[in-house]
């Protein structure tokens, strides 16, 4: 059913649980894992001109640590992407890309609780994506599980 799984990560906590949820999934059905980071443009361009590269480059260290931590947690391989661009459509076109057959992301990011329900990019994602989306939120301190094998029926 599921061969190819993005798992689409910034590095934040909402993430973390998604990525167990992902990796559950994959092993289940034997797929492959791939974790992608989008560094976002808008964020790079609505900054003053001489704090662009700075910001950037930070940006990108920041990419490169959070899919970083997604192959450390991995018993398996992993392939990793930084992009940069609008975050929900890098995403959606990657998954295009590599024929993914699913997208895992966390509800709400690095820019915390803008909206009620899903992070906008989460959002956008659900909206636009190719492929099925999992969205998956973080629990309360007191709900979190710390058994891998009831994640993927708790998400």
């Amino acid at each position: 059913m599921f061969d190819t799984v993005v798992v689409a990560t910034d590095g934040s906590d909402s993430v973390k649980r998604a990525v167990d949820v992902a990796f559950d999934l994959a092993d289940r059905f034997d797929a492959e894992v791939h974790a992608l980071s989008v560094i976002d443009a808008s964020e790079v361009d609505a900054s003053p001109q001489q704090l662009r590269e700075e910001l950037r480059t930070a940006l990108e260290t920041t990419a490169e640590a959070a899919v970083a931590t997604v192959e450390e947690r991995a018993d398996g391989d992993v392939t990793t992407a930084t992009r940069e661009g609008r975050p929900a459509a890098e995403i959606c076109e990657y998954a295009r890309e590599i024929d993914a057959d699913l997208v895992a992301t966390g509800t709400r990011g690095r820019h915390g609780e803008n909206r009620l329900l899903l992070g906008s990019v989460a959002e956008r994602i659900v909206r636009t994506s190719p492929v099925p989306v999992l969205t998956v939120r973080q629990l309360a301190p007191a709900d979190d599980d710390d058994d891998g094998e009831t994640l993927a029926a708790n998400a």
